[in-house]
């Protein structure tokens, strides 16, 4: 179970929202309390209920490049001594997958260090029960830009924004996992 929460995640992130991934990941959406043992499930529903619909022009803003690029979905922007796409750390990410025997399927041409991407590797490795990748996956390649990924994207969009709450969530599920994996 889950690996659902970053598969439904993954998905509202890298895939625009007219496309069946993301028609599928938003009819579950709803559901999201119910899929991982949340800390405090009634945030997550409260969320889940009060989202607004998402707008595929939102989509090709901030995940797409279309204009300026207010929160850039690629760890490489935070990771780099550079804040460049495509920089080391997606090296070391693409490597990581490599040993991991993950091919990432891209919709479109960029790095495989996209938010989303990153999230359904995630559900990927939980489904196949690879823990160690997991834990890798979490602390060397995605906790360490996240919060700062996500927080740039809440800044981006207003509070009304389907993109704002999605964020939150994210930053919820990343957090309880942050917890547990200190534990």
């Amino acid at each position: 179970m889950l690996a659902i929460v970053p598969r439904i995640l993954g998905s509202l992130f890298y895939y625009s929202p007219q496309s069946e991934p993301a028609q599928y990941a938003l009819h579950d959406l709803p559901q999201l309390a119910h899929y991982f043992s949340w800390s405090d499930p009634k945030v997550i529903e409260t969320v889940c209920h009060h989202l607004p619909e998402p707008h595929p022009e939102r989509f090709s803003v901030l995940f797409e490049g279309l204009g300026d690029m207010p929160a850039p979905p690629w760890g490489s922007v935070y990771l780099d001594h550079e804040h460049i796409v495509m920089g080391e750390s997606t090296l070391a990410y693409r490597q990581f997958l490599q040993r991991h025997g993950l091919a990432v399927q891209l919709a479109r041409q960029e790095p495989e260090d996209q938010f989303g991407l990153m999230l359904l590797a995630l559900a990927h490795f939980l489904e196949q029960g690879q823990e160690s990748a997991v834990i890798e996956l979490l602390t060397d390649h995605l906790f360490p830009w996240a919060t700062l990924y996500l927080q740039r994207l809440k800044s981006a969009c207003d509070e009304d924004d389907f993109y704002y709450s999605l964020a939150v969530l994210a930053e919820y599920f990343l957090a309880e996992l942050s917890s547990d994996n200190s534990e």
